[in-house]
């Protein structure tokens, strides 16, 4: 029987430890067992961990432990985690997933680290694609049906909301990040109206009122229509 099945010392102690602290690094865990990190990551592996995407993975946590947004991602302070693993696998999902692709500005408001070298090595991998839309790079799915469609939909957006739109400030009740995040959530749900992304936002830990994101909406000219039932997104 392995030891999560005994209740061994050790798997009880690292329960204990996580749950005084979700997120732990190594060398604390290796203190915490007094053994060797062999060992740390045999008891991890019973139990079910996640390593973070950001800190080049050296903060672990609990499979159990995340509440993950509607991207699949935790964060804990500064230290991000995502179910799809690491940042890598995590940007793919992404992007497959993206109605109309993402810009790296755009996934760097989502994933809260910078993605551009991480972008670049998964083109040049044929992981993902990437196209210019209106002198900007956006990344698409690596399968040319589903890339072809996400391009069509991020061409259709830039011809309805012109060039204007980068020169028009934000509202000034809401900061910047939580402008980008709207904009964001709309790029992922462009069908959707207000009072639905301002749901799913605050769903995600983003505190802002159907006001605001309706605010948004009007301050760069995004037309919506009361939110309809669509088809389920293909991945990728």
């Amino acid at each position: 029987m392995t030891d999560v099945q005994n209740g061994t010392p050790r798997v009880r102690t690292l329960e204990k430890l996580f749950l005084r602290r979700p997120v732990g690094e190594l060398p604390e865990l290796q203190r915490a067992l007094g053994t060797s990190t062999r060992t740390v990551f045999r008891v991890l592996a019973r139990l079910g961990y996640l390593s973070s995407y950001s800190h080049a993975g050296a903060y672990y946590t609990l499979r159990a432990i995340p509440k993950f947004d509607a991207h699949g991602l935790w964060f804990h302070g500064e230290v991000r985690f995502s179910k799809h693993g690491t940042l890598r696998a995590t940007v793919v999902v992404l992007v497959c997933e993206a109605p109309a692709g993402y810009r790296h500005e755009e996934l760097e408001a989502i994933l809260g680290l910078r993605v551009h070298d991480t972008l670049r090595s998964l083109v040049e991998a044929r992981a993902l694609r990437r196209e210019r839309v209106t002198a900007v790079y956006v990344y698409l799915a690596p399968d040319a049906e589903r890339a072809a469609a996400q391009l069509e939909e991020r061409r259709r957006m830039a011809q309805a909301a012109p060039a204007r739109v980068a020169a028009v400030p934000p509202p000034a009740a809401l900061a910047l990040p939580h402008v980008v995040e709207i904009l964001v959530a709309v790029i992922h749900a462009p069908k959707d109206d207000a009072a639905t992304i301002a749901a799913r936002l605050r769903a995600g830990g983003v505190a802002v009122t159907d006001a605001q994101v309706a605010a948004v909406f009007a301050q760069y000219t995004l037309q919506k229509k009361t939110a309809r039932s669509r088809s389920p997104r293909s991945r990728c």
